[in-house]
């Protein structure tokens, strides 16, 4: 049995297939597609892939300056691809969901192939 995420997942590429999307959507799709078009953000993507992260750390692994690294976020934050979460003085990024994470593997897959 096929749980309900899944059907209205199978739904949405049923209806899809045989329709053209609206103009909103595909400026939404193509928006976000840009945003994935930036190294820096694919970067800052896949170290959040397993970790929440704060922007002090995610400058230090990506060798960038925090506001350069927080401008991304912002970006990336605007895109709905991450998410923060504050805990005092500090801020915390993680992908937004798991929708996020599957995106990137799925081009990795595609390329390495």
């Amino acid at each position: 049995m096929k749980c309900e995420y899944c059907k209205y997942n199978t739904e949405i590429v049923d209806r899809l297939k045989n329709e053209e999307p609206p103009e909103e959507i595909i400026g939404k799709l193509t928006e976000v597609f840009k945003v994935f078009g930036d190294g820096t953000r694919i970067k800052i993507l896949w170290n959040l892939f397993d970790n929440e992260i704060c922007v002090a750390e995610l400058s230090e692994r990506i060798k960038m300056s925090q506001s350069a690294v927080s401008h991304q976020l912002r970006i990336l934050k605007q895109a709905r691809l991450i998410k923060a979460r504050r805990d005092g003085k500090n801020t915390f990024y993680s992908l937004d969901d798991e929708h996020v994470k599957r995106i990137v593997e799925q081009v990795m897959i595609h390329i390495t192939e």
